[in-house]
């Protein structure tokens, strides 16, 4: 049996609340390990742009004494933002002035400088979780695929949406929101794609309709990354064949019959084959009874489905529960309910706002583009 490194914290899941957490703790001189399915950090697409939040992503970074270093992977511009109609008229734009309190960056190059903070071998890659169970004492064992284990007197599930840690709290399980995204890429946009390239601009366009919506971000690179968003059963998704790419784009763009044809473009001109990516979500506000030596951070604690807040709210679940057992090194237990108390709090309250923070900066974007029936 594998045995962690003694005190270490145990964080399974190398996301961006994973590692937070992980950097507030070295921050703070407290060791962490993190197993990570995936083999390494090129092993996916990690997916597109994120835009951190002053109130609440920054806030982590900032605890995490990384501010200077996410200010220096920024892609400058990218706070613009334009409404348009279906039929391509421009009905909102704003641009980048700098004031915008979100600025954004690249997930994957987030990732990268907070596993850059860490001393090397932190992370333990391609350490998949094929479950945990209680060992009694608020001990815990942790097996993998390989049919390693691990034992730890604290374990943080990092592990997302279909956490394996959350068995040991919750009988929770996510479930279908009723949306999901079409996810494509078009690159080398301006000289390839220069229609599509024109309706999406500098920053962030948003077309949204009755049950269809497209969102669309020009990422580093002359990139466009669009997010097709149907309201639809699962069962209608189960019907296209995404297999086959071509006939995937077909079926999809044949709801949008009428937009613009820039707009379509952004699914025809896929220069990707469309990724399906069903939206899922946990019961709605999601606590535990407290459970000695374990707690989650991120979706595996709260997983909503999109709303512009995930990301950060994982970060700042990181640096908090960092925090908080900083502040508690002679009683962890005390440590951990201090964080949870804060979490459940915190999130009993993220609806209402997240909708005065997107009132704040979309809002106007929101009402120029809504139609009858639409947002």
């Amino acid at each position: 049996m594998e045995q962690r490194t003694k005190d270490a914290v145990t964080i399974i899941g190398a996301g961006l609340g994973g590692l937070t957490l992980a950097r507030v703790l070295h921050v703070h001189g407290i060791p962490a390990e993190v197993y990570e399915a995936e083999a390494s950090l090129e092993a996916r697409s990690q997916g597109g742009m994120l835009d951190i939040h002053h109130y609440n992503g920054q806030l982590a970074l900032e605890a995490a004494g990384l501010m200077e270093e996410f200010r220096a992977i920024v892609v400058e511009g990218r706070q613009a933002i334009r409404g348009l109609a279906p039929d391509g008229a421009v009905l909102f734009e704003k641009a980048d002035d700098g004031t915008g309190g979100r600025p954004e960056a690249q997930r994957a190059d987030l990732r990268r400088m907070l596993l850059d903070a860490l001393p090397e071998g932190t992370v333990r890659w391609g350490r998949k979780v094929t479950g945990a169970r209680s060992l009694g004492g608020g001990r815990h064992e942790v097996i993998f695929a390989d049919g390693g284990s691990v034992t730890t007197s604290l374990l943080v599930g990092a592990d997302g949406a279909w956490s394996r840690v959350r068995p040991l709290l919750s009988e929770a399980v996510p479930e279908y929101a009723g949306t999901s995204f079409v996810e494509t890429y078009l690159f080398d946009a301006d000289t390839r794609h220069p229609a599509a390239a024109k309706a999406v601009g500098g920053g962030m366009m948003l077309v949204p309709a009755e049950g269809e919506t497209i969102t669309a971000h020009r990422e580093r690179g002359d990139t466009l990354h669009a997010y097709v968003e149907l309201t639809r059963p699962l069962a209608w998704f189960d019907d296209i064949d995404f297999a086959d790419p071509a006939a995937a784009v077909t079926r999809v763009v044949a709801e949008f019959d009428g937009w613009a044809p820039e707009l379509t473009a952004l699914i025809t001109d896929t220069d990707t084959p469309p990724v399906l990516r069903p939206h899922h979500a946990l019961p709605h506000p999601h606590r535990w009874d407290r459970t000695p030596g374990v707690t989650l951070v991120g979706d595996a604690a709260h997983l909503l489905a999109p709303n512009g807040e995930g990301a950060n709210q994982a970060m700042s679940d990181g640096a908090e529960l960092g925090k908080a057992l900083a502040a508690h090194l002679d009683d962890v237990e005390a440590g951990l309910a201090a964080y949870e108390q804060a979490m459940f709090t915190r999130m009993s309250q993220a609806e209402e706002e997240t909708a005065k923070h997107l009132e704040e900066t979309f809002g106007d974007l929101i009402r120029a583009t809504a139609t009858p029936g639409s947002l």
